[in-house]
């Protein structure tokens, strides 16, 4: 079955909404990238306009910013501590925008949105 990203059958009050008209093509929506930990993979998707999104797929490096010295670094990522998105995407390894990941540079939070931009940049987090 589609993912439709329409309008939804029902009002915010729960009363139901009168259909004016059927689905549309550029409602369709697509599957979450789900990016994991492993060698550098994206995936360039056409969308609307003749633009592009670059879903990364895997990736095992990740650019991070120290807050006390501003610099950026580029660190390996070990692996997924804590994802608020989806509890589950933890033992599956599935990194996600606020995604707290374990780098060798430490723990850092992920910035960016790997399914839409296709890098992964985070920010140290000192505990």
């Amino acid at each position: 079955m589609a993912i439709w990203q329409g309008r939804s059958k029902r009002k915010p009050t729960g009363g139901r909404l009168k259909k004016s008209r059927g689905k549309r093509k550029y409602e369709l929506g697509r599957e979450a990238a789900e990016t994991r930990i492993g060698e550098r993979k994206m995936r360039i998707i056409r969308t609307m306009g003749g633009n592009k999104k670059f879903r990364l797929v895997t990736d095992t490096h990740i650019n991070v910013v120290d807050p006390d010295t501003n610099k950026v670094e580029v660190a390996e990522i070990l692996n997924v501590v804590e994802n608020r998105a989806n509890p589950h995407f933890v033992r599956r390894n599935i990194i996600t925008k606020g995604a707290i990941v374990e780098t060798s540079k430490g723990l850092a939070r992920v910035t960016s949105r790997p399914g839409q931009h296709g890098i992964l940049n985070g920010i140290l987090i000192k505990k």
